[in-house]
């Protein structure tokens, strides 16, 4: 959705970075107005695996625009379509496509010895379909506040199930160079993905010593993040260089937070930090 600042952090849970129509509603031209293209780079300080309490550094590129009505809005690894063209007059927009998007979590990078003795598992890759509905001008003629949820299914054999992730966000520009985003998110797994995930074998158990444990699926984390970008000209509308940063807060909940990859080995809160730079054109 072109409302909301899209960052998804694959290891902590669903953030979203892209950049904001700052000039929706106003009568000052924008290079978001028509068909855009922003791309960028970034860094995350992120945990080595969902539930670990070691970090490590990732690149996190970045693509998002607008080709011929349709909005390309990123996800970290993945990409999600928007097929809906919004109504700028009527206030309120509606967003619905597909979303892909692979994750790594603990198939590499586990800097827990005694979790990599656990075994590597599988990248997964989700397909799905992302659907929203953002109300623009909510305090004032440049916010907005988006309601909106992807749901996907791993098709690459891994966790072989199904999460499904709410999100609440809400938008501010600060200036006509600042621009704010405070989501708040959850996710929901199934019993596929917490087996996979949390679940710990017999065989994982003799291997690295952890208790065996069986994991059941349920709302496994919530998440708030506030994310912020900054103009580089001094007018998000003029598009250009601009710097964005991140930070997220994670609970790990139920079977996510019982596990003992987070229990024993790891931790319940979950924090990610990140920052980075993009050229909209």
């Amino acid at each position: 959705m072109r409302s909301r600042l899209l960052f998804q952090i694959a290891a902590s849970g669903s953030v979203l970075f892209s950049m904001p129509a700052i000039a929706q509603g106003a009568t000052e031209q924008s290079v978001l107005d028509g068909d855009n293209l922003t791309v960028g780079v970034g860094a995350v300080y992120v945990p080595s695996y969902r539930g670990s309490d070691d970090y490590v550094l990732s690149p996190v590129p970045l693509v998002r625009g607008r080709f011929k009505g349709v909005d390309i809005n990123p996800r970290v690894a993945g990409v999600a379509l928007d097929f809906i063209p919004d109504n700028k007059e009527s206030g309120i927009g509606f967003s619905l496509g597909p979303v892909a998007t692979v994750s790594f979590n603990r198939a590499r990078r586990v800097r827990d010895e005694v979790v990599r003795a656990a075994g590597k598992l599988d990248p997964a890759i989700e397909v799905g379909v992302t659907a929203g509905v953002t109300k623009y001008r909510v305090l004032h003629d440049y916010d907005s506040l988006t309601v909106s949820a992807d749901v996907k299914w791993d098709v690459n054999g891994a966790y072989k199930g199904m999460i499904w992730s709410p999100a609440v966000s809400y938008m501010t520009p600060l200036s006509p160079a600042l621009v704010t985003t405070v989501v708040v998110s959850a996710r929901h797994v199934d019993d596929d993905f917490a087996r996979y995930y949390y679940s710990v074998t017999p065989g994982q158990s003799i291997a690295s010593g952890l208790p065996v444990y069986g994991a059941k699926g349920g709302w496994d984390s919530v998440n708030t993040s506030v994310l912020m970008a900054y103009d580089l000209s001094g007018d998000l509308r003029d598009g250009g260089f601009s710097v964005f940063g991140v930070a997220n807060y994670s609970r790990m909940l139920n079977d996510g937070k019982r596990t003992p990859f987070t229990s024993i080995r790891g931790d319940a809160n979950q924090w990610v930090v990140g920052a980075g730079i993009a050229y909209t054109f």
